[in-house]
């Protein structure tokens, strides 16, 4: 009787264990049913996406380099039938062809990513760019290419380029025609000048009262044409008279600019200083030039307090930021672009006598060097010029 209680309890057992695995085997089989979905969802989905969107997609063959898939776009951009190119070579469509050993040889390297030429059907060159991705799918090697196609990013180059070609063009033509239109100008000028100052010389107080009035504003527009037509030449010459960069002391050529200031600066008061200088990739003479621009321009500016002016350079990266600050009477914000304009003048020439040309003049110095220049000032509160220049062995043409 215990023998047959014993066999009844291990037949229960059994049933139970059998039970439990067919459980475990319905509960496996729904689970990879719903896998199985899961994976028909997604390669729907991303059939759906390989077919919508704009770029050719070419799945290949890692060993033999065989195309075994291509998207629509792929296929319209080749222009064959889709039958005829599954099986072909990959290299068969681009040019240059990529002929023997596949460019990426393991899974571990980067994409590759270069700009290609696609070959159609017709027999035209579509420029790509070309992307290769190595997977493994189902335990296989495969490459994924990706064809971009930029014929119309290209046209716009060639569009951007001509059009940049004929703007420099334009440009040096038009800085040729105001260097010689100004040079030429100047000796009928100069004579015009002297021709007024004799007559002012022999004939003032000679006359009446009117034709002294007459003789001066002659005197006074001539001298003022004079100095324009100087200032413009000087401007022309930023861009056609300049010397290439090389190393360059700001220090001494600081020195020089104060030198050729002496008189203006003695005769206003004027105190410069000015902190260690660098030596910065520049022309000399033109760097000369802006000193002095900006250092005139401090002391001219410098309202009822006598002037005074402090030079600064800072090292920012592979550039100098040098500042010019003064004590004068200051620039309004909403002209602290407009300043730099040539012939923009914010006050009288009664007041305070110029051409409005130096501004301009420093600002096509300080691009020619690659650099730019601004200017943080309130009105009574003075003003300070920045403007950055090439370290040393950065060189510029």
């Amino acid at each position: 009787m215990q023998d047959q209680n014993k066999t009844k309890r291990q037949l229960i057992n059994e049933l139970v264990k059998l039970q439990q695995r067919i459980a475990e085997l319905e509960i496996s089989e729904n689970e990879r049913k719903r896998a199985e979905e899961a994976l028909r969802e997604s390669e729907s989905r991303l059939r759906i996406i390989l077919e919508s969107v704009q770029t050719g997609i070419v799945m290949i063959d890692y060993e033999t380099h065989q195309i075994l898939d291509a998207n629509p776009i792929a296929v319209k951009m080749i222009g064959d039938p889709k039958e005829q190119i599954i099986g072909s070579v990959c290299h068969k469509y681009i040019c240059p062809a990529e002929k023997g050993q596949c460019p990426i040889t393991d899974l571990g390297q980067s994409v590759d990513h270069s700009e290609r030429l696609l070959l159609t059907a017709g027999g035209e060159k579509c420029p790509i760019v070309k992307t290769v991705v190595p997977v493994i799918i189902e335990g296989q090697k495969r490459l994924v290419e990706s064809y971009m196609d930029i014929t119309e990013l290209k046209r716009m180059e060639e569009a951007l380029r001509q059009k940049t070609e004929d703007l420099i063009r334009s440009n040096q033509e038009l800085e040729q025609f105001v260097y010689v239109a100004s040079h030429d100008l100047q000796e009928p000028i100069r004579m015009v000048t002297s021709f007024v100052q004799l007559l002012e010389r022999r004939y003032k107080d000679k006359l009446d009262q009117d034709a002294n009035e007459f003789i001066g504003f002659a005197v006074d527009g001539a001298m003022r044409m004079h100095t324009l037509i100087n200032d413009f030449l000087t401007y022309s010459r930023v861009a056609t008279r300049g010397k290439a960069l090389k190393p360059t002391d700001c220090q001494a050529v600081l020195e020089q600019s104060l030198g050729h200031l002496k008189v203006v600066l003695k005769e206003s008061g004027a105190e410069v200083t000015h902190d260690p200088l660098p030596t910065v990739m520049a022309d000399s003479s033109q760097l000369e030039q802006l000193f002095q621009n900006l250092i005139g321009n401090a002391v001219k500016f410098h309202g009822q307090r006598s002037p005074k002016v402090h030079i600064s350079a800072s090292l920012d990266g592979n550039r100098w930021i040098f500042s010019v600050r003064d004590n004068g009477i200051g620039i309004a914000p909403e002209f602290k672009d407009s300043v730099f304009i040539i012939f923009r003048r914010l006050h009288g020439n009664d007041k305070y006598p110029g051409t409005g040309m130096g501004l301009g003049v420093c600002k096509k110095v300080v691009e020619r060097h690659g650099g730019r220049i601004w200017v943080e000032s309130e009105p009574g509160k003075g003003a300070t010029f920045y403007f950055t220049l090439p370290k040393e062995g950065e060189h510029q043409t």
